[in-house]
């Protein structure tokens, strides 16, 4: 999917973690969303400087919307918000991971997690000795 970067801005994210970012060429980083008690993974999102320092002052996720091309509150209309519990960006810098307490379903189709109906592989514990994958059927 092509997207149009966000609208270029001043940003109040602080400058050394802005630095640090590396985006995307649209200036987006993927934002993953987990449960912060759990470690379910519940959606993928993005973020530029903008969306991230909303995330990290308001303690609720902002994001900046690809297909509509405007930042969302996760929960503004849907009334499944996520709590920020904690924000951490991995060693490269490149991906945001969000810990929330999500109230609600996480995806856009209902269901609390964006990953749970296409799996394509679901390796079960009593076949990872053989370490030969079982397709879950």
């Amino acid at each position: 999917m092509t997207s149009t970067p966000p609208p270029s801005r001043p940003s109040s994210l602080d400058p050394e973690i802005a630095a640090r970012l590396k985006r995307g060429a649209d200036g987006l980083v993927p934002a993953i969303a987990q449960q912060y008690d759990t470690g379910e993974v519940l959606m993928l999102g993005w973020m530029d400087e903008e969306a991230l320092h909303r995330t990290l002052t308001t303690g609720r996720c902002t994001y900046w919307s690809r297909s509509r091309q405007e930042y969302w509150v996760k929960g503004d209309t849907s009334g499944h918000f996520q709590h920020v519990r904690s924000v951490a960006l991995d060693c490269d810098a490149d991906t945001v991971l969000v810990k929330v307490d999500q109230v609600g379903a996480a995806c856009h189709t209902g269901a609390r997690t964006c990953f749970d109906a296409d799996v394509l592989l679901d390796v079960r514990l009593e076949d990872a000795d053989s370490g030969v994958p079982a397709l879950d059927q």
